[in-house]
C-alpha cells in the first residue's frame, strides 16, 4: 500500500515514519540499521539460502497474484520449482495410513505430470506428500524461519528438501513458529497453487483455512471423501458439500487444471494477472474522519476481513485501505493474513 501510495521504495521509506508519527505512534516504525541488513545477508549465505523480492522475475506468479503476496520471501533449495505450476496437497496432522497413501499416490502422480507439490511441511498428510515429491519437485512453506527445524521429527525431510526441493518463507531467520503463524503460511500454500487438495480434515481444523484462502485466491479446491463415521474426513466432506470437486484419484485433479496448464505455456496468456491495487491519496480521508473511530470499533482480536470491514462501514474500500493503513502505521492495528485484520495487544 506504501508503494501504491508514493510509486517507489525509496520514497515509501522516507515518508512512512512522518505518518506514523502523525498518527500518534512513538515508536519508530522504520528502524535503518545497515549493519542489521548485511549481518542477515551474510546469514543467508552462511545457510546458502537467499531472498527473493516481489519485484524481481523470480518471484512466483502465483503468488504475486494474492491480495498480500509478501514483499519478500527467504529461500532454501532449487528456486526455479517456484515459477512452475503446483497444487497444494494439505490434511490432517494425526492422518490414517489410507490418508497418507492417498497423499502420497497424488503426490507422485501429479509429480508424473510435470506439477510441483506445495505443502506445509507439518506432519501426517503433508510429510507424505513431500516425501512423495521430493523427485518431481516438492515446495515446503513454512511458519517459521527456514532455518527452524518444525516439527522435529521431520529434520532429515527438511534436510532433503532443502537438498532436492525449496523451502520458502516469510519469516525471518531465526523466528521460531507461533500458532497465529500457521494461518498466515497457509494462504502461502494456496497462493503458490492452482488449486489444492485435501485428503483429510477435521471440521474445525486449520487445513479447511487453506480451503479458505484458495476460494478467496481464485484457486481450485479437491477434496478426498471418507467414512462419515471418521472425524478426520468430516471437514473433506464438508468441502464437497459446500462445492468442492470430490476427487478419487489424480485424473480428476488433471481433468480440471488441463485447460489452465495449457494456458499457461502460451507466452501471451499468463495465468495469474496482478491483482490491480487499491489507489488512494490520504488526503481524502479529511472528508472521513470518523474512519479510524470507524474500523475501531469493527475490529477486535479475532481477524476481520477487509471487505466486512467495508461492508459494515458503508465506507469506500479506497477509504477503508487507507485508514486501515494509516491504522497499521501507528501501531493499532495488525494483519493477520488473508487480508484479515485485528487490533493490537
Amino acid at each position: 500500500q506504501l508503494l501504491v501510495t508514493f510509486g517507489d521504495a525509496a520514497t515509501a521509506i522516507a515518508e512512512a515514519p512522518g505518518l506514523a508519527k502523525a498518527r500518534g505512534r512513538k515508536k519508530p516504525f522504520i528502524v535503518e540499521d545497515k549493519r542489521a541488513i548485511e549481518a542477515e545477508m551474510e546469514q543467508a549465505d552462511y545457510l546458502d539460502a537467499g531472498h527473493l523480492m516481489s519485484a524481481e522475475p523470480a518471484y512466483p506468479a502465483a503468488l504475486k497474484a494474492i491480495s498480500d503476496a509478501p514483499p519478500v520471501i527467504c529461500y532454501k533449495g532449487d528456486v526455479r520449482l517456484l515459477s512452475k505450476s503446483s497444487i497444494g496437497i494439505v490434511g490432517a496432522r494425526n492422518a490414517s495410513a489410507a490418508g497418507r497413501k492417498m497423499a502420497a499416490t497424488l503426490a507422485q502422480e501429479l509429480g508424473d505430470a510435470r506439477l510441483v507439490t506445495v505443502s506445509g511441511l507439518a506432519r501426517g498428510i503433508d510429510g507424505a506428500a513431500h516425501q512423495a515429491s521430493l523427485e518431481s519437485g516438492t515446495v515446503a512453506v513454512v511458519a517459521g524461519g527456514i532455518d527452524i527445524i518444525y516439527p522435529p521429527e521431520h529434520a532429515d525431510l527438511t534436510q532433503e528438501i532443502a537438498k532436492r526441493g525449496i523451502i520458502i518463507s516469510e519469516m525471518p531467520f531465526g523466528y521460531p513458529p507461533k500458532g497465529r503463524d500457521f494461518p498466515r503460511r497457509n494462504r502461502l500454500i494456496s497462493g503458490l497453487s492452482l488449486g489444492v487438495a485435501v485428503v483429510e480434515a477435521a471440521l474445525k481444523s486449520g487445513t479447511l483455512i487453506t480451503a479458505r484462502f484458495a476460494l478467496e485466491q481464485g484457486r481450485e479446491v479437491f477434496s478426498v471423501p471418507g467414512s462419515p463415521l471418521d472425524p478426520r474426513c468430516q471437514g473433506t466432506n464438508k468441502l464437497i458439500k459446500d462445492g468442492a470437486t470430490l476427487i478419487q484419484s489424480t485424473d480428476d485433479i488433471l481433468d480440471v487444471i488441463r485447460g489452465m496448464t495449457e494456458r499457461i505455456m502460451e507466452p501471451d496468456m499468463p495465468l495469474f494477472e496482478n491483482a490491480p491495487a487499491t489507489t488512494f491519496d490520504s488526503s481524502t480521508l479529511k472528508d472521513y474522519s470518523d474512519a479510524d473511530d470507524k474500523l475501531r470499533e469493527l475490529l477486535g482480536f479475532t481477524p476481520v476481513h477487509r471487505d466486512m470491514l467495508v461492508r459494515e462501514s458503508g465506507l469506500p474500500a479506497g477509504i477503508v485501505s487507507a485508514a486501515l493503513l494509516n491504522l497499521v502505521l501507528a501501531g493499532e492495528v495488525e494483519e493477520s493474513g488473508g487480508g484479515s485484520f485485528t487490533l493490537c495487544a
